[in-house]
């Protein structure tokens, strides 16, 4: 199942994809808030970015609080999400990330990726650590946002 993960930021959203199969996970791009006229034209930009990849699903970082809890950015997430939704083909699911930035980041010092370098792809490797996740779930664990 070709597949799309989010790492949605304010300001960057990393996106990852996977290969026609569903097994490997590979970043894609980051889209940066800024390059764009608001909001509206990010999402109208992800949903374009599912539509011309052929993704049969949609996966986004849900960002949880330690105790499984929602915080603000989590409710942030889940509203940007269901704008998401409206302007996708695919479904949308969620999945919980604990600390994906934070471990992308070691996964690209680890691969010798300078400091300046992995400022740019930190929300990249993070919207893979996203997907990787999901793909790594049974098919019957995968829920629908």
């Amino acid at each position: 199942m070709k597949c799309l993960g989010i790492d949605y930021g304010l300001a960057r959203t990393g996106i990852a994809a996977c290969d026609p199969d569903g097994v490997l996970a590979y970043p894609l791009k980051t889209l940066r808030l800024e390059d764009f006229s608001g909001r509206k034209a990010l999402l109208d930009a992800l949903a374009a970015l599912a539509a011309d990849e052929g993704v049969e699903a949609v996966v986004m970082g849900l960002p949880l609080l330690d105790d499984g809890g929602d915080s603000l950015t989590t409710r942030q997430v889940r509203r940007v999400a269901e704008r998401l939704k409206r302007r996708l083909s695919a479904p949308l699911y969620f999945m919980p990330e604990f600390l994906s930035s934070e471990e992308a980041w070691s996964d690209l010092r680890e691969a010798g990726v300078r400091r300046p370098r992995r400022k740019d792809v930190l929300d990249q490797q993070a919207a893979v650590r996203i997907l990787q996740s999901f793909l790594s779930l049974p098919p019957d664990q995968r829920v629908p946002a």
